[in-house]
């Protein structure tokens, strides 16, 4: 639907052209100030249509998709849990009053690349290499580390 619209949205600046070079006067300074904006306002639409048309996105194709975790990431209950081969720690320290966070990078081996970001100073509990078994909960809508059980 965005590809039509972006479509329609791009042809109508150049009717503006059209409109200009037949009832005004194109060979006016304003008459070509308005032309060039015309057009770079179709070109940037254009763009963006055949950017998605290359991305190889239909027109009329409807997200029938359902928002899935991500994977290596299982729920039960109230508590989620993560598998993985530690790449990355990346501690963030905040501002007062506010919650330290810990972006964690796991890969499961294959290709697969997970990251999760964490409450707290996690570096120590999660070492780069190690091989481990995540456990989390959700409290006020961040990730804090519950359990860590390594292979």
């Amino acid at each position: 639907m965005i590809l039509v619209i972006s479509l329609i949205l791009a042809l109508i600046p150049l009717l503006g052209i059209v409109y200009i070079v037949v009832f005004g006067s194109p060979t006016t300074v304003d008459g070509l100030f308005m032309a060039l904006i015309l057009l770079s306002i179709s070109a940037i639409l254009g763009l963006n249509v055949m950017i998605e048309l290359r991305k190889g996105k239909s027109a009329f194709a409807l997200s029938r998709g359902v928002p899935r975790a991500p994977a290596g990431l299982v729920s039960y209950g109230s508590r989620l849990m993560a598998r993985g081969k530690v790449k990355d720690v990346v501690f963030f320290e905040s501002n007062v009053g506010q919650p330290n966070k810990s972006i964690v990078t796991l890969s499961d081996g294959g290709g697969a690349i997970q990251t999760l970001a964490l409450e707290g100073d996690t570096r120590n509990a999660l070492p780069v290499g190690q091989t481990v078994e995540i456990t989390l909960r959700k409290e006020a809508g961040r990730n804090v580390l519950v359990d860590v059980s390594y292979a």
